[in-house]
């Protein structure tokens, strides 16, 4: 019943919207615009480019979303509403307002926030066409952002970051897309598994706020450690790095949003001036009349417990009294309902604090206990077992079935049978069902000598991150050869669809530990003088060079150097890094 009043309450909003009251804050800093057209909002404003975009679906997926203790704004209302505006309005201001307001927030902020067309049609998104969606964002921000800010403070990261998930999934942890990127801050799966989010028919590491917002703390470092730009960066993780470094090299090697902005993907060029708008609605939603839609669960409110045996949460559905729906939403990562423990591998519960104690004191018996559906523990172990036989691949460009079978140790034949596959044409984004070696669910023919062979992914415990920038006439077989991994690495650690790469564009790598420093420190050590020198190349960074050097911080150089802008270094230029000891 709660569903259907929901989407009836949405449908209604969405009618009554062209009919409520447009308001103009009567007070000394807003004047009256009605005079002035140009800068009323309405949702004709919003292009065509946008309706049908990802940003538009991932705030309707909150259109059915539970957890809200009721589909009308928060009994505070009347304490938040400082601007005692009517129920029914919406509120507009001119760009001059806007613009004020953004430049508040720069002035606060390391992004370089400003106002434009593409910023301004964002903010009416969120704050006239989905301002009832924007309402809940407001109340899940309650139970994300605090886990978000704990994340970000413990990589030294900004904080503002935390406001790009709602870009990205609109706070929504099941959010799926449609090329198939998941969880609150969108990993596609061979991105996940770069930063340690595993996937399989049981568990998908993606959907698990802790660990996605982990990785996508590192993901977005790595990124702003290859542009040392945080809005490139942001175009990066939306598109990939190689859209980015494409539009940069159109741009004439200028790193800068705004100038390699038309030469970015359609979808990628509403991402920053998105971001932007979010940060500024979820910072002035008093002002357009939007108010939080309180969930029923709080961050405050989570704690987790460690399950020690295979479990289901219809076992602890029944046995504890926590609603199945709270389940999923606090455990979006079970894909199944099925935590999949086992004596080597342990798994988290996150519950409400008023279940805790009844989980702890009734943990035998709740891994016994049997359903009414009849789950039991032997049931529950053979769907892990088929879990780990059964793995889902996504095809890329440039594969066909014989590398694939290669990849997973297995025939062609296996493949189109395991797929029910007439002839051997597939597509890149198609999903295939492949299974490990030795699975007797079909008759599986016999692995060739080149299968047995198949590249296994480089170990990278124990090794430098960095990053190479290619040159001409290099390929990824040259480039892996160099840093002893394979060439199937690069393209993980890179996200990169094909072996195409181009002059110039920066690639991460892990590059094996030397026990010696670089023959650039041992000439320098050897210059006369009181201080370690390094001749700056085209494209270092601080963060490059104090990688380079043992004990070396950026801090540090930036002190022995008096550099106040990193940005401008000049190739040829000597530095300082470090006094001789």
């Amino acid at each position: 019943m709660k569903i259907k009043y929901l989407l009836f309450f949405t449908l209604f909003s969405c009618i009554a919207l062209s009919q409520a009251s447009v308001f103009y804050p009567d007070n000394d800093t807003v004047t009256d615009y009605s005079k002035d057209t140009t800068t009323v909002f309405s949702a004709d404003m919003v292009s065509a480019d946008i309706d049908n975009n990802y940003i538009l679906d991932m705030l309707d997926s909150l259109v059915a979303a539970k957890f809200f203790t009721n589909y009308e704004f928060t009994d505070d209302t009347s304490i938040l509403n400082v601007y005692n505006f009517p129920s029914d309005s919406i509120p507009v201001y001119n760009d001059s307002i806007l613009i004020e307001r953004i430049a508040d927030l720069n002035q606060q902020s390391i992004f370089e926030l400003v106002f434009n067309k593409q910023v301004r049609t964002y903010i009416n998104v969120y704050s006239v066409k989905r301002r009832e969606l924007t309402s809940k964002v407001l109340g899940l921000s309650e139970v994300y952002f605090p886990l978000f800010e704990e994340y970000l403070d413990k990589y030294n990261m900004p904080l503002e970051l935390k406001y790009l998930a709602v870009v990205e999934s609109a706070l929504n942890p099941t959010a799926n897309s449609r090329a198939g990127a998941k969880g609150l801050w969108q990993f596609m799966y061979r991105t996940g598994r770069v930063y340690g989010l595993k996937s399989n028919s049981l568990v998908d590491d993606r959907f698990d706020p802790y660990k996605a917002t982990d990785a996508a703390c590192r993901h977005l470092q790595d990124l702003y450690d290859i542009y040392g730009n945080w809005s490139l960066a942001l175009a990066a993780y939306n598109s990939g790095a190689g859209n980015v470094n494409k539009a940069i090299r159109r741009a004439g090697g200028v790193k800068s949003y705004w100038a390699v902005w038309p030469y970015l993907p359609r979808e990628t060029r509403g991402y920053v001036p998105a971001f932007i708008a979010v940060m500024y609605i979820m910072n002035y939603a008093a002002e357009h009349n939007i108010y939080p839609i309180q969930p029923d669960i709080f961050y405050a409110e989570i704690d987790t417990v460690i399950v020690n045996d295979v479990l289901s949460f219809d076992q602890i559905s029944e046995m504890l009294n926590v609603p199945i729906d709270e389940l999923k939403f606090l455990n979006p990562a079970y894909k199944t309902g099925i935590i999949p423990t086992t004596a080597d591998n342990k798994y988290i519960l996150r519950l409400q604090h008023q279940y805790i104690a009844s989980f702890i004191d009734n943990e035998k018996a709740l891994y016994a206990y049997k359903t009414k559906k009849g789950i039991e523990k032997e049931k529950l172990l053979a769907e892990i077992k088929k879990a780990k036989e059964r793995n889902i691949h996504i095809v890329r460009n440039g594969e066909n079935l014989g590398l694939i079978a290669q990849k997973y140790r297995c025939s062609v034949r296996n493949l189109r049978s395991w797929n029910n596959l007439r002839g051997n044409t597939i597509y890149p984004g198609q999903k295939l069902v492949v299974y490990g070696p030795g699975y007797s669910g079909k008759k599986v023919a016999s692995t060739s000598k080149s299968s047995s062979s198949a590249a296994k992914p480089t170990d990278i415990s124990g090794r430098n991150k960095n990053y190479h920038t290619v040159k001409n006439g290099e390929n990824l077989g040259l480039i892996a050869q160099k840093y002893k991994c394979n060439v199937s690495d690069l393209k993980e650690w890179n996200n990169l669809k094909g072996n195409t790469i181009q002059p110039n564009q920066k690639l991460l790598v892990y590059a094996p530990t030397k026990e010696k420093t670089t023959q650039e420190i041992a000439y320098n050590n050897n210059l006369p003088g009181k201080y370690v020198y390094h001749t700056v190349k085209k494209g270092d960074t601080l963060w490059d060079i104090a990688k380079l050097y043992e004990g070396v911080s950026v801090d540090q150089i930036r002190k022995l150097n008096n550099i106040k802008n990193s940005k401008k270094l000049k190739p040829g230029q000597k530095l300082k890094v470090s006094e001789k000891g």
